[in-house]
């Protein structure tokens, strides 16, 4: 069965809140245990870039095919579409954002483990290396 061309983008944004959702819980990435913070930063990235949009629709710099839309519109006339892109996806790099400075975060830890630091002896590590 055929995905219509309407609802194709608001399933590739909920495509993309699934695919980065596990790490949340697999690497601890706590964007959504912080909700204001959460919130704060989502907010900012709509309302600036809602405010983009509606100027550049307004001069005529670009439009958006009511082949690919819903039709529901939001403030300044978007589109849910645009509006719903620019709520996921800061959402989608904050996850990863977080995510992978914990995974750095977790090597350095490795790497300060392995390496002797001033002070410190490699007795019990087989040795002089």
């Amino acid at each position: 069965m055929p995905i219509p061309d309407s609802s194709q983008y608001l399933l590739l944004m909920a495509g993309c809140l699934i695919i980065t959702l596990p790490l949340e819980f697999l690497l601890g990435a706590r964007v959504y245990r912080r909700p204001l913070r959460l919130v704060q930063a989502v907010l900012v990235t709509l309302i600036v870039f809602s405010v983009w949009d509606a100027i550049a629709i307004g001069a005529g710099m670009w439009t958006y095919s009511p082949k690919y839309t819903s039709g529901i519109a939001g403030p300044f006339g978007l589109p849910l579409e645009e509006i719903v892109f620019f709520v996921v996806i800061p959402i989608c790099a904050l996850l990863t954002y977080e995510a992978v400075g914990r995974v750095l975060a977790f090597l350095r830890g490795r790497a300060r483990d392995r390496v002797p630091g001033p002070g410190r002896s490699d007795a019990g590590r087989g040795g002089a290396r």
